[in-house]
């Protein structure tokens, strides 16, 4: 059973998809209004309602997008509002007005199971760091690194192309971009804050004498644990 949220400006509080009256799930509809928006239930998936409001539901489709919505969108529309919809909405997926309860039942289980792959997959977990590319985030063992975002940049970098050596300039080029101008130096000094960042995990970036850097990556993805200090 989902938690599933409705969007909609329809008066009278009327019944956007009035098959979900004859599912188990739990629904819950408040005013599509970007002001609704900051106290919203939690939902597992959102329906905005767009069988009258075309304009105004692209409207929340890309305010919703825009400030980090991470359960998947459903718009509802008449079969004439079909021609309006283009991928620069935003959603997820399309229903109908009139789908009947097995459609919007397997609707509600593909988007969630979508999403939940998304998400899956955005993170990049190895040798005690796990990245989130979907949030920029970083992590060490569990506990957030403060990084900028150069340096997720380089990290990012670095744990998709694990054991490969690359040059300064080589580096410089896939995270700076072609068109910087700075000096291979800025390589070595976020490099050496990087590490500084990492902690005990300093290691994973290696220096290759002469050639450049490389992420080390360990067997069974642990990385080795420090000595203690004597």
């Amino acid at each position: 059973m989902a938690q599933l949220l409705v969007l909609s400006s329809a008066p009278g509080g009327s019944a956007v998809l009035p098959a979900l009256e004859l599912l188990s799930h739990r629904v819950r509809q408040i005013p599509a209004e970007p002001a609704q928006l900051v106290n919203a239930p939690s939902a597992d998936v959102v329906f905005i309602d767009a069988r009258i409001d075309l304009v105004g539901a692209k409207s929340l489709c890309k305010i919703l997008t825009t400030t980090g919505m991470e359960a998947p969108l459903v718009l509802v529309v008449t079969e004439g509002g079909l021609t309006a919809v283009s991928t620069d909405w935003g959603v997820d997926d399309v229903v109908l007005v009139g789908a009947g309860p097995a459609e919007i039942d397997a609707r509600i289980r593909l988007a969630m199971g979508r999403r939940s792959a998304e998400q899956v997959s955005s993170r990049i977990s190895t040798s005690g760091i796990t990245i989130d590319e979907s949030s920029y985030s970083a992590k060490v063992h569990g506990k957030p690194l403060d990084l900028t975002y150069k340096e997720f940049q380089l990290l990012h970098f670095f744990a998709t192309h694990p054991s490969r050596v690359f040059t300064r300039e080589q580096l410089l080029s896939e995270v700076w971009g072609y068109d910087y101008f700075g000096g291979t130096r800025t390589v070595d000094v976020h490099v050496r804050r990087l590490r500084a960042k990492l902690g005990d995990l300093e290691q994973l970036i290696g220096t290759v004498r002469n050639v450049g850097y490389r992420f080390n990556v360990y067997e069974d993805d642990q990385p080795p644990v420090p000595a203690p200090s004597t």
